[in-house]
């Protein structure tokens, strides 16, 4: 890699983790290239020149979030054995990252949603559609885990979706809103009590 590419490529990474950072304090539709441009001290149209648009800044700002989701999350999990031990994996991980309150771990995906809950265009569409991936992504762990014979086989995967979803939506408004130090440990103790309900009888013996 030349010098002139690989100053380039590391531009284009300040501005991005810049860009992260601003979406997690004021919210992914604040996003600004001049508000960008004075926190990197490059000029805008050299922002302009690397992210092309506002919309391909949300657009990488989203992209880059989910893959770091996924390193943490996802992947991790994967080394568990298929079924509720992946799923528990999933949800533990995930609970733990969304009660830290430090600002990289602000989940764009909730906050956007309260912010474009009401509204319509391209920035709401990927929202919505990275919500339904990893929803999507919980939905089929839970299907492996029906399946293995580990939760009851009249279990409604959507339906255990929205109840783990919305226990991590009250974790984050706890955490992050009301400061509650016991909140990851209630939140947990809440999954445990939630699986519970749907595990099979030979699962629990």
């Amino acid at each position: 890699m030349d010098t002139l590419t690989a100053k380039s490529e590391a531009t284009y990474a300040a501005i991005l983790e810049a860009a992260l950072d601003m979406a997690a304090t004021d919210g992914i539709g604040k996003l600004s290239l001049g508000e960008l441009a004075k926190r990197t001290g490059i000029s805008k149209s050299g922002v302009f020149s690397r992210v092309g648009s506002l919309e391909a800044l949300q657009e990488a700002v989203l992209d880059e979030y989910d893959r770091r989701f996924g390193a943490e999350i996802f992947l991790p999990s994967l080394q568990q054995p298929r079924g509720l031990p992946r799923l528990t994996a999933q949800v533990n991980a995930w609970a733990s990252r969304v009660a830290d309150e430090g600002l990289r771990n602000s989940c764009l995906y909730s906050a956007g949603a309260f912010e474009f809950d009401d509204q319509q265009g391209p920035l709401r569409d990927r929202l919505q559609q990275g919500v339904m991936a990893w929803r999507a992504s919980l939905r089929k762990t839970i299907l492996q885990a029906m399946e293995l014979g580990q939760l009851r086989p009249d279990t409604d995967p959507g339906q255990l979706v929205y109840e783990i979803y919305s226990l991590v939506v009250g974790l984050i408004h706890d955490t992050r809103f009301l400061h509650d130090d016991q909140t990851l440990r209630r939140m947990q103790r809440a999954f445990s009590r939630l699986i519970s309900t749907y595990k099979s009888f030979n699962d629990m013996a």
